[in-house]
């Protein structure tokens, strides 16, 4: 008992010792870093919540936008704005901490709400992408059956897979009698890791790449159908110019002749109409525009596909690396991966919106309408 109590004190005096020997500038500055962290991480919340917001609200004032496709667009923004309310808040608290104080049951809300929050949100853009390949591909008959019922539909089956990833976990983990110090999915049972990281990322990746490429194929399609292939159609305009002394660039011009017979006291003044015909060809025209059209659509695809990419792949590649390598786990660098696609959740309502005009106008309407209200 004695060399237990011994030993006791050799421990508290090797602490003492240990926390003495910590420098007050070291303390400062590990203070100062979690304070920033913070705030940078608050910031990334605070805009994920606002720009998802606005963009339920442009779609809810503006009656043009409610249509089926753009229902999926809100029901896109409302599953994001889950992650900015019921995840971000407290993952800014377990990251800059990086101890869990919350307790077991808020553990388990809160992992559940991740899983099935950020699955749901990366199946929506798979409901999107389908949409989209079913309205370019059988634009006709799709128009037909792109009811509300059916954006409904695809949406709650998103949800319900969302939730069948969720729920595996919540029925082996047991509740523990000590204090938690510690939140994070067991990675002991690989064949769950694999069940969960491919069914939220890798076969909605696989499947977003295949719907898309083909979007882009059937889009190419219909612009070059689109085309005119006679060539020799022109486009004419032609303005009146006063008082110009004639012009010397490259379209026709037409001169008509109005002179003025000269003034006896001071000298001649003339004055000239010009007619300014501009020829343009038709077949130039539009190639041009359909060229615009094009780089436009493979520029929206580009940005939608490389931002999900970009935002979730380091994620997921590390989590299978983590299930089967303990020693591989750097909990730096997985919050870096876990908050590099909480980001995707922000990027996803400037993406699908900054894209479509109708969205910009109803957008600068309801922000005009904000500022302006008394």
């Amino acid at each position: 008992m004695a060399v237990k109590q011994e030993s006791l004190n050799v421990s508290y005096e090797w602490i003492s010792a240990s926390t003495a020997s910590v420098s007050p500038n070291l303390i400062a500055e590990s203070l100062a870093y979690q304070i920033s962290l913070a705030g940078v991480l608050s910031v990334i919340t605070l805009a994920t919540t606002l720009s998802n917001a606005f963009v339920i609200a442009t779609i809810s004032q503006s009656k043009k936008l409610q249509t089926p496709a753009n229902f999926l667009i809100a029901s896109l923004a409302i599953t994001d704005l889950l992650v900015s309310i019921l995840v971000m808040p407290i993952c800014v608290l377990y990251t800059v901490i990086h101890t869990w104080t919350l307790g077991q049951v808020v553990c388990d809300i809160w992992l559940s709400s991740d899983i099935t929050c950020c699955t749901a949100s990366i199946l929506h853009l798979c409901v999107i992408a389908l949409d989209r390949y079913w309205a370019i591909t059988d634009a006709v008959e799709y128009s037909k059956k792109r009811t509300p019922g059916r954006a409904a539909g695809m949406v709650a089956t998103a949800w319900v897979i969302a939730i069948s990833i969720s729920l595996p976990p919540l029925f082996w983990r047991q509740v523990k009698a000590e204090e938690l110090t510690s939140c994070s999915v067991n990675t002991d049972h690989i064949f769950y890791t694999i069940y969960s990281t491919f069914g939220a990322f890798y076969i909605p990746t696989l499947l977003l790449i295949v719907l898309y490429g083909r979007i882009y194929v059937e889009a190419r399609k219909r612009i070059l159908k689109q085309s005119p292939r006679k060539v020799g159609k022109r486009l004419t305009s032609a303005h009146l110019v006063t008082n110009s002394p004639g012009s010397v660039t490259s379209t026709t011009s037409l001169q008509c002749g109005r002179h003025d017979t000269p003034s006896s006291d001071t000298g001649s003044s003339t004055s000239e109409n010009q007619v300014k015909v501009t020829v343009s060809d038709a077949l130039l025209e539009k190639k041009r525009i359909s060229a615009a059209r094009e780089r436009k659509a493979t520029k929206t695809l580009g940005i939608i596909l490389g931002a999900y990419i970009v935002c979730w792949l380091p994620f997921f590649i590390y989590t299978l690396v983590v299930a089967t390598c303990d020693t591989c786990l750097n909990p730096e660098l997985f919050d870096f991966f876990t908050w590099l696609g909480y980001l995707n959740s922000l990027i996803n309502p400037i993406i699908y919106t900054m894209s479509n005009e109708d969205f910009k106008k109803a957008f600068h309407k309801l922000m005009r309408f904000r500022c302006c209200r008394p």
